[in-house]
């Protein structure tokens, strides 16, 4: 029996599709994406956020190809193939593009070694505390459960708008970290239509955030229609999602 998830809308729409249809001429760089996803939203924000040249193509990670398990044996999108070589994970891809592509403003890392620490802290703790207290509440059956994950996600949440430094986490300036949070902040209206979350709940600003990372230009660039997300979301609302992060979630163990 086929898993429902691969029956996936198949390519992106609305803002999103505009950019993928620019991003089509062969490049060094080819980003194997899934429009979908908010791990990968990352890696596009940051590629149209600095101006990175790119050639897109569209995944299905449900069904996994030859050519991309020898991208990434993990089967799990976003991915990079970079002059012939393989990498994988959101995190590092960003971390990677601040390097091999130094040339392209914004840098969305600071320069100064303890400012760089500090950011990569505070995007841990969204690796750590947010993000697998999302997936719960999201997943979570049972009220009690519900309210248990909620407090841990406005928790988690809370802790990360308190060390705000302006406007963006570091200041004036858009950085990683703002770009780590921004596809969870897209779509958190999820929670607040099923599990009772209100941004403005959150102590230090965060619905003030928020709202600035969704109205972002290259957040907007990436962003399909809203109506082909509910498909989706729907499967991790009834705990019935067969994602890596669904299938982790549901067993208690560490989002892949």
């Amino acid at each position: 029996m086929s898993l429902p998830d691969e029956h996936i809308h198949t390519h992106a729409t609305g803002e999103a599709a505009k950019t993928v249809e620019k991003r089509q001429q062969p490049q060094e760089l080819v980003f194997y994406s899934g429009w979908f996803c908010p791990f990968v939203q990352r890696v596009w924000i940051t590629l149209e956020e600095r101006g990175i040249p790119y050639q897109y193509k569209e995944v299905n990670p449900y069904k996994k190809e030859k050519h991309f398990l020898d991208i990434n044996p993990k089967g799990l999108v976003p991915a990079f193939e970079y002059r012939g070589k393989a990498l994988y994970e959101s995190l590092v891809m960003c971390e990677f593009l601040e390097d091999a592509y130094p040339q392209h403003a914004p840098r969305l890392l600071p320069a100064d070694p303890y400012e760089r620490a500090y950011a990569r802290v505070w995007i841990d703790h969204i690796t750590k505390a947010f993000i697998p207290a999302f997936f719960r509440l999201l997943q979570a059956q049972e009220k009690d459960k519900q309210d248990a994950a909620r407090a841990e996600l406005y928790k988690a949440l809370g802790q990360l708008a308190e060390k705000r430094q302006g406007p963006y986490f570091l200041g004036a300036q858009l950085s990683l970290v703002d770009v780590a949070i921004a596809p969870w902040a897209v779509r958190d209206y999820i929670l607040a239509e099923n599990r009772a979350y209100r941004r403005a709940d959150i102590p230090n600003g965060w619905k003030e955030w928020a709202e600035l990372l969704e109205k972002r230009e290259s957040v907007l660039r990436t962003i399909s229609d809203k109506e082909h997300y509910a498909e989706i979301y729907s499967r991790y609302l009834k705990d019935e999602a067969q994602s890596e992060a669904a299938k982790a979630t549901r067993a208690g163990k560490v989002i892949p």
